[in-house]
């Protein structure tokens, strides 16, 4: 192989590593700061997400938007900050947060929960007054939820939160928007 083969050889060598370092920089600045996948690992949120469900974790959008009630989210259990979790926010500062008699009561009010898997057992939790800036979570698969209800550290603080859960990619037959 002569020099004027090598040389050429040699730039199209470079040109594909700069290429595939190019490609898994950009890869690492979205995954860290747009969106993650997440498995999720517990029926606490069943029926809206499965045990198993990888979804798309839009970690961007709360820097345009505040965290509302009734978004799923992602986050750093207060309780454990090194392990996630994935929940409903149910109130956020300033909300009084009750459960009387399995219902949940936000700020007085009876609240109707389309998304919640079956009626809550005839519990009494609260009343709980948010801190502002925190949240309570709670899962949409109440009777079987390690929630706010049950933490030592009963509020998410927004520096915990991870992002929104977004779009479910797997399994397939499930596809699409988290609500």
């Amino acid at each position: 192989m002569d020099n004027k083969a090598k040389s050429s050889t040699a730039r199209e060598v470079f040109s594909w590593i700069k290429t595939i370092a190019l490609a898994l920089a950009i890869a690492l600045v979205i995954r860290t700061f747009v969106f993650e996948p997440m498995k999720v690992p517990t029926g606490s949120m069943i029926s809206t997400i499965d045990i198993g469900d990888v979804i798309f974790v839009n970690k961007f959008i709360y820097r345009f938007t505040p965290v509302k009630r009734g978004d799923i989210v992602a986050f750093w259990y207060p309780d454990s900050p090194n392990i996630r979790y994935v929940k409903r926010v149910i109130g956020v500062g300033g909300d009084v947060v009750e459960i009387k008699g399995g219902k949940l009561y936000l700020n007085g009010g009876e609240q109707t929960e389309p998304y919640i898997r079956e009626p809550m057992l005839n519990q009494n939790f609260g009343p709980y007054k948010v801190p502002p800036g925190e949240y309570f979570m709670m899962g949409d698969n109440r009777n079987d939820s390690k929630d706010s209800r049950y933490w030592n550290n009963k509020y998410v603080t927004r520096d915990k939160i991870i992002g929104k859960m977004a779009f479910r990619f797997w399994p397939l037959s499930r596809i699409g928007a988290v609500k």
